[in-house]
């Protein structure tokens, strides 16, 4: 079985080296700022550990939702429309250029040697997704490569639940954490928090957990070691691979 390279960059984003292909999930390479957006205000306080220049030759980008801007800021925005391929929401495809394929939950699309499915995602309670718009997540597939599991912006062990049933062999997870939460969209989280995470982890039967989408942002109510320590409490400490922006690792 080959290995899967992960290097997180900060907030959502993170670069994949997996089966011949360069991989960016939700890519956001603004400096620190704040943005506006109808009544919502979101505050960058981190700039990204890398910049664009910094990648080299990206195959193929991964944008859960593009309506958000702690998952594709401004310059993020360029730095997909720029990419050969971006799979994201049927929604958020026309918004993207030539090169972005909009795929619905449990469509797939294939890109060299890589089978990405698209699967639900529930951004917030069912009450709050409904108006945080369309996400979705991702799986990828590749022969001799181990299955992995994108959640996007999922606050949802339920839905976890369903994709676990629908891809058994998912071996790695990479989770959008932080337990964020703007009080503009109410009082639930708009994505997992620790104890949740846990949870999921072990619903999927994964070997390994990165979690993303924890650093950077004011409206991330948990940090990474919020995430250490419920996974020790859970007793999943051995499933936690905890890196911070600027990190990598072979898994």
């Amino acid at each position: 079985m080959n290995e899967l390279t992960v290097r997180v960059i900060g907030g959502p984003t993170a670069v994949l080296d997996y089966a011949g292909s360069r991989v960016v999930l939700d890519p956001t390479f603004d400096d620190p700022q704040t943005y506006h957006y109808g009544t919502v205000t979101a505050t960058k306080l981190v700039g990204p550990s890398a910049s664009p220049e910094d990648l080299g030759q990206v195959d193929l980008v991964l944008v859960s939702h593009e309506h958000h801007l702690d998952n594709l800021d401004s310059s993020g925005r360029e730095f997909a429309r720029r990419a050969p391929r971006v799979l994201t929401t049927a929604a958020g495809a026309p918004k993207l250029g030539p090169g972005a394929v909009g795929l619905r939950p449990f469509a797939h699309a294939d890109v060299g040697d890589l089978r990405v499915t698209a699967v639900p995602a529930l951004h917030g309670t069912p009450e709050i997704g409904v108006v945080n718009g369309p996400v979705i997540g991702f799986v990828v597939e590749a022969s001799g490569w181990p299955t992995v599991y994108v959640s996007g912006d999922n606050a949802s062990v339920d839905v976890v639940a369903v994709i676990a049933e629908r891809f058994p062999a998912i071996e790695i997870a990479i989770l959008n954490l932080g337990a964020a939460h703007i009080a503009a969209r109410g009082e639930g989280f708009l994505t997992l928090t620790a104890e949740l995470a846990a949870r999921a982890a072990a619903l999927l039967g994964v070997r390994a957990v990165v979690p993303v989408h924890q650093h950077g942002w004011a409206h991330y109510t948990q940090n990474a070691d919020d995430v250490v320590r419920a996974f020790e409490a859970a007793g999943l400490s051995h499933l936690l691979v905890d890196l911070r922006p600027g990190d990598s690792t072979t898994i």
